[in-house]
């Protein structure tokens, strides 16, 4: 019954037209702040993607780093249990450390990164190759593969060169440093030779360069089981954090393993904060329709206080006739944000079919602004919505519902 006077009052036409003009005002500003909201929450979701699938080619989905320490050692039996764990699907060796490179007259530093065979299943990098081939063989010499970045500084030619970079690292005997006579007894050398640039963005092309494992172990020193850390894939459907779980009860406290947002949590939580903090903003497009939602409502109220009276009369007790004004406020809000969710919807699929509104410039890795749609934004803006509704609602239901009976005698 609540339902049915609640309809009622909403479709029914008023005896003074400004109340249904209101009400629909509210209605639409209501659809306008639900359409802003996804739409803007749809393109941050679309870039974190993006940015997600830009560290997918480098970052793998699990690592394994030490707790303590610049690296760690893990047995063949260590290896096993780790490949045994039901949700890896490949895991790969890694080593990292600084070091100056110079190629002719030109020299720069740089991360160079030790991996092994394996890497290829546990990150796309392969897939960002933009010049030269992806290939760290070790035939001939130690192959390497240059961020777009470092080959610009060096001035490599990758395609044509076969020229070596040195490579020049510290050794990792302090005292050894500490007595050398000489600065060059100081560092460890080796040469690689260049065959590929890969491009995803300037954070890594101008940081890194690839290598085959066995060129740092060597370099550095290092016994057959230590590396920098142990990168992880994981299978399709396997939960992460689990996985992460269990290797990490296997390992002990003595490393730490983390998931890809772990490994860029600063980046991650700056565009989530971005996120809410624009969430906020346009929620007050909300608050304002809920201000016409008021005004709305309050005329309504005036004008059915004959109906109100006559329910009393009847025996309704004043809690029916809040929940029947609380009602008619869930009805427009609930209205505006079908409108709102179906606006949004359409833009959204739009924006992802035909790029309808461009990145300016032209220097991004893609033309259009990115747009995900989730779930979790739909639930988010619809309690929204449903707590400024009731908020929105409670002062004219409560003002319907104290309303005295005044019955006049014919």
């Amino acid at each position: 019954m609540i339902w049915q006077f609640a309809l009622r009052y909403f479709r029914a036409r008023k005896s003074t037209s400004a109340i249904n003009i209101i009400a629909w005002v509210s209605v639409g500003a209501i659809a306008v702040g639900t359409a802003a909201l996804i739409t803007v929450l749809s393109v941050f979701n679309g870039f974190t993607g993006l940015v997600k699938s830009l560290y997918s080619s480098f970052y793998p989905t699990l690592k394994v780093a030490p707790a303590t320490g610049k690296t760690i050692i893990l047995t063949a039996s260590q290896l096993k249990e780790i490949a045994a764990i039901p949700g890896v699907a490949h895991y790969s060796q890694s080593i990292e450390e600084k070091a100056v490179l110079r190629f002719g007259n030109e020299q720069t530093i740089a991360v160079l990164k030790g991996v092994d065979t394996a890497f290829r299943s546990v990150a796309g990098l392969q897939d960002k190759i933009v010049r030269g081939r992806f290939d760290l063989s070790h035939e001939n010499g130690y192959q390497a593969i240059f961020g777009m970045g470092i080959e610009t500084a060096l001035g490599v030619d990758v395609e044509h060169s076969l020229v070596p970079v040195n490579v020049y690292m510290p050794k990792r005997d302090a005292n050894s440093n500490l007595n050398a006579a000489l600065p060059e007894q100081a560092l460890n050398t080796g040469v690689i030779y260049p065959v590929g640039t890969f491009a995803i963005q300037q954070e890594f092309d101008s940081k890194y360069i690839l290598t085959d494992i066995s060129f740092l172990r060597n370099l550095l020193n290092m016994s057959p089981g230590e590396m920098s850390s142990l990168e992880l894939s994981v299978k399709p459907g396997y939960s992460e954090k689990k996985v992460k779980r269990k290797v990490q009860e296997l390992l002990g406290d003595t490393v730490k393993v983390l998931t890809r947002v772990e490994q860029n949590a600063t980046i991650y939580n700056v565009m989530q904060t971005e996120k809410w903090v624009v969430y906020v903003f346009l929620s007050f497009i909300l608050v304002i329709a809920a201000f016409n939602m008021i005004g709305s409502l309050s005329m309504l109220v005036i004008e059915k206080q004959k109906d109100i009276t006559i329910l009393k009369a009847m025996g309704s007790r004043n809690s029916l006739v809040q929940r029947i004004f609380l009602t008619e406020g869930l009805i427009i809000a609930g209205t505006g944000s079908v409108i709102g969710f179906s606006l949004a919807i359409t833009i959204c699929l739009l924006q992802q079919h035909f790029g309808l509104v461009k990145l300016g410039g032209g220097s991004f890795l893609i033309d259009a602004f990115p747009v995900e749609m989730h779930l979790d934004d739909f639930i988010l803006v619809s309690v929204t919505i449903l707590v400024i509704g009731v908020l929105a609602s409670w002062y004219p239901a409560k003002r319907a519902a104290s309303q005295e009976i005044a019955l006049k005698a014919t």
